[in-house]
């Protein structure tokens, strides 16, 4: 039996909320609070602890942005998906460094809406590796330059296996890749995976690559 995310959908817009909760509940999946901005969101979370959390970015009082920090911050298990009318590349960024699992458009399909609540419940990203990738590379400012001697603190508890790991990742390499790059079977390649995610607090491999990049382990190209 298939499991039953537990959902909150945060959006201004009631016609947004009342056609989002349709959809989700004839599939199966169960929306438990709504919310018309940031603050009733947060407040909506921490009552209702659901598995995700559906939130436009662009909202009165607090936006989507701050409410997604924190309600992590709250309750790090939580999945987040940030909603939006704009196609832009600096908002996935934005969502992807407040700590969201996936972005959607709101003109998503009612498959996709449904496909992408159970992607991140599962704990994957809703975004591939490799347009994660690009989104860092043209937005990841101010981070450290890959090679630098001494590695940052934050991956100290990362066995050199692992660093290895997390640095192909940051590169946009699916699990596939990776056990080919290292010569190693998936198997081992999703056990590292799970023990980076572990021991660095991370929610999914959207997230690893964000990291990998903010830390210096990759660096941006320039002109990408």
């Amino acid at each position: 039996m298939e499991r039953r995310p537990r959902v909150v959908i945060a959006d201004d817009q009631e016609l947004v909320r009342t056609g989002f909760r349709m959809i989700l509940t004839a599939r199966g999946i169960d929306v438990v609070a709504e919310a018309a901005d940031g603050a009733e969101a947060v407040a909506a979370a921490v009552a209702h602890r659901p598995d995700v959390v559906l939130l436009d970015i662009r909202m009165p009082g607090m936006d989507g942005l701050e409410a997604a920090r924190r309600i992590l911050a709250h309750a790090p298990r939580c999945r987040v998906i940030m909603l939006t009318t704009f196609d832009l590349d600096h908002y996935v960024y934005a969502a992807l460094a407040a700590g969201a699992s996936g972005f959607l458009l709101k003109d998503v399909t009612s498959a996709h809406l449904a496909a992408a609540v159970h992607l991140v419940d599962t704990g994957d990203a809703l975004l591939a590796p490799s347009i994660t990738r690009r989104l860092v590379e043209r937005f990841a400012t101010g981070a450290p330059t890959a090679g630098t001697p001494t590695l940052h603190r934050d991956l100290a508890p990362l066995t050199p296996r692992e660093v290895e790991v997390l640095t192909l990742m940051g590169r946009g390499l699916s699990n596939g890749e990776l056990a080919g790059e290292l010569t190693l079977s998936e198997s081992t390649v999703k056990t590292h995976v799970a023990r980076i995610f572990s021991k660095l607090n991370l929610r999914d491999r959207a997230q690893a690559v964000v990291l990998a990049y903010e830390t210096g382990l990759v660096a941006p190209r320039g002109g990408s």
